[in-house]
């Protein structure tokens, strides 16, 4: 059976492909990481006393991964190795969606964050950075006389 290509399917194949393109280049707004899409995944978050991240690497050696923290911004980065078996005349690869390469995710801190009591812990695929506040900055309760 023969299908005929009407032009509202042109138009909404079109509309797929904008917003495709569209999401390729949609960047967030803030420096404190890329928007959709960007690898690792991030999760971002503060509390009163704290700055936690939590950045999503299944199947990446920690002892790859490299952090640093310079002028209130951590830098993030390292390679993931391809896991799919190399080519050869046996071997088709039919699907691949897993991220490989170099990456680097940088994400910028609040300026009461002290740098020296940065902690980073990486289990089950997840790295969790942990940024203190520095206790000067915090919140107080002044006592009236």
């Amino acid at each position: 059976m023969l299908r005929s290509v009407y032009p509202q399917d042109m138009l909404a194949e079109f509309d797929r492909m904008q917003r495709q393109m569209q999401s390729m280049f949609d960047y967030s707004p803030s420096i404190r990481g890329l928007g959709r899409g960007g690898f690792p995944a991030l999760n971002v978050g503060t509390t009163p006393t704290s700055v936690e991240i939590y950045a999503f690497e299944p199947g990446m050696d920690p002892n790859s991964i490299e952090l640093s923290v310079e002028r209130g911004v951590l830098t993030l980065s390292g390679e993931r190795l391809s896991a799919v078996p190399e080519q050869d005349d046996n071997t088709t690869v039919h699907i691949n969606e897993r991220f490989e390469g170099r990456f680097k995710r940088v994400i910028g801190l609040p300026e009461d964050i002290d740098a020296s009591t940065a902690q980073a812990d990486y289990r089950d695929g997840v790295l969790h950075v942990s940024l203190q506040r520095n206790e000067a900055s915090l919140p107080r309760r002044i006592d009236i006389h």
